[in-house]
């Protein structure tokens, strides 16, 4: 496949701003990024120029499902449906994320994901040649969460912390497993903390009735990340902070924001962000199998959810995940005042860097995948690139 060479106006790495810019990509890879003055084009490569501004793709470390589909089927085809939709709205890499269900129903879903991500050649099944995010790993939410803050995850399958069982969970994921949120408030949650670190997760605290006290051990023991924060989560006070007192004070913990107008206030959305700052802020979707899809009923997980006016809620009325999409979450950000290489940041490296991938993923470089969103002027997504494939 000969080199593409892609120009556009300017381009984000995130971190640098380059006008007149030029991406170079060979098969699956980046191999030059610069100004035109910079870049040697190798000959033969194929020219673009796309207006607009490149970024590089986004990465979603929470989300469930989308176009249809749950990550919980464990099907190629929700798989497909799920990756093909996102890619859409400039998702380019994912984590798929479960939701609390039995360890049989959980093990099946892990089991399913970790086979289309090692062995895609006996579970391919393309519907969109070719523009479909990648599946990074696993995210865990649950079992080990707090029944009084357990959202609508169903309360019949929480599960007490458990070695035994947290080792049955990886077994089944494969060696896949990126991300473990836990209450760190339940007997034996700091022992789990421990061995998810050991088995090179990330921890992350939410669904959680947490102290600040019971939150600073966690961190202390290992925890480096939280769970759309603000949400199922006990509330700030000024006399016992709770678990968000923790998160927004320890600088080494990165915090998921559903940035939707929906799960969190604009002026709570400028508290996280200002005390966070954009290195500390990870920007997810929480998305369900609703996301792209008109109002109606949708699966999520093993049970029914609703969506009216594109708001999510299980049958008690409670919001259900999301139907957000991380161009959507980019534009609320900038729209509260972030800059937008500020607010790129939080959609890009920081998920990378977060779960191990920041060479390779959430960045324009020399070396990394040749994921590459093309924004215009209102931020809207008018190309994707996933992997050296794509139309613009």
């Amino acid at each position: 496949m000969s080199p593409v060479a892609i120009y556009a106006d300017r381009a984000f790495t995130p971190f640098d701003e380059i006008s007149d810019a030029v991406v170079v990509v060979e098969r699956n890879k980046i191999v030059a990024v610069g100004t035109r003055q910079q870049i040697k084009v190798p000959h033969g490569a194929r020219e673009l120029s796309v207006p607009g501004t490149l970024v590089p793709g986004f990465v979603d470390v929470h989300i469930h499902g989308a176009g249809g589909h749950d990550v919980m089927e464990s099907t190629p085809a929700a798989f497909q449906a799920i990756t093909t939709a996102v890619a859409q709205h400039g998702t380019t890499s994912l984590v798929a994320t479960t939701v609390t269900a039995s360890e049989l129903d959980t093990c099946r879903a892990t089991a399913g994901i970790a086979k289309f991500m090692l062995v895609p050649g006996e579970t391919e099944f393309d519907i969109s040649g070719g523009l479909s995010a990648e599946i990074l790993g696993i995210h865990f939410e649950g079992p080990f969460i707090s029944a009084a803050r357990r959202g609508v995850h169903p309360a019949e399958w929480i599960a007490a912390p458990s070695l035994s069982l947290l080792s049955r969970l990886l077994s089944s994921a494969c060696g896949t497993a990126k991300i473990l949120t836990l209450a760190p408030e339940l007997p034996g949650s700091l022992e789990l903390v421990a061995a998810a670190r050991d088995a090179g997760l990330v921890v992350s605290l939410g669904h959680t009735d947490a102290t600040y006290d019971q939150a600073q051990d966690a961190i202390a023991a290992g925890a480096r990340h939280a769970a759309h924060v603000f949400n199922a989560m006990r509330p700030f006070s000024h006399r016992e902070t709770g678990v968000l007192g923790a998160v927004l004070t320890s600088p080494n913990v990165s915090a998921e924001l559903i940035a939707d107008g929906i799960h969190v206030d604009a002026a709570a959305m400028r508290v996280l962000l200002e005390l966070k700052t954009a290195e500390r802020v990870i920007l997810v979707s929480d998305g369900t199998s609703a996301t792209g899809m008109p109002d109606g009923k949708y699966q999520l997980g093993m049970f029914e959810v609703t969506v009216s006016g594109g708001v999510c809620r299980n049958a008690e009325g409670k919001l259900a995940g999301s139907t957000l999409t991380l161009d959507r979450a980019l534009q609320n950000i900038v729209a509260l005042g972030v800059p937008l290489s500020a607010a790129l940041r939080m959609v890009t490296v920081n998920p990378a860097r977060q779960i191990g991938l920041g060479s390779r993923k959430g960045m324009l470089a020399v070396g990394a995948d040749a994921d590459i969103v093309v924004l215009d002027g209102n931020l809207e997504v008018s190309g994707v690139m996933t992997r050296g494939v794509g139309l613009f």
